[in-house]
């Protein structure tokens, strides 16, 4: 198992799914047994598009506010490069917002004891 890292983004929530499909085809939120694993919460954007961006929303020079969903999932380190690349493809936002981080993660043991829930 390589290294494994935590990565956050925040999409336009009507986007949601396919970013979340394409980081999980990419392999991200692979945990054990399981794939597409993901953490999800919504919130607002803001975000002002400066001179010479092509926003998907709004319009230079003019604040907008938009509901979003900020997406978690953990990638291991040797797939997170094609991982941020799907999510690019994916994203609408011309620079989409994201951010990695190496974590300290526990694989799961085959032999589990106690109670399973």
């Amino acid at each position: 198992m390589s290294q494994l890292h935590a990565l956050v983004t925040y999409v336009p929530a009507d986007h949601a799914e396919a970013v979340l499909a394409a980081v999980g085809d990419a392999g991200a939120g692979r945990i054990g047994n399981y794939s597409h694993c993901a953490f999800t919460s919504p919130g607002t954007g803001r975000f002002t598009p400066l001179a010479g961006s092509r926003p998907f929303i709004g319009s230079e020079g003019r604040s907008e506010q938009v509901p979003e969903v900020r997406i978690e999932c953990v990638v291991d380190e040797d797939m997170l490069d094609a991982v941020v690349a799907a999510l690019r493809l994916a994203h609408p936002y011309e620079e989409p917002a994201l951010m990695s981080w190496a974590v300290n993660g526990h694989p799961s043991s085959t032999a589990r004891e106690g109670p399973r829930r």
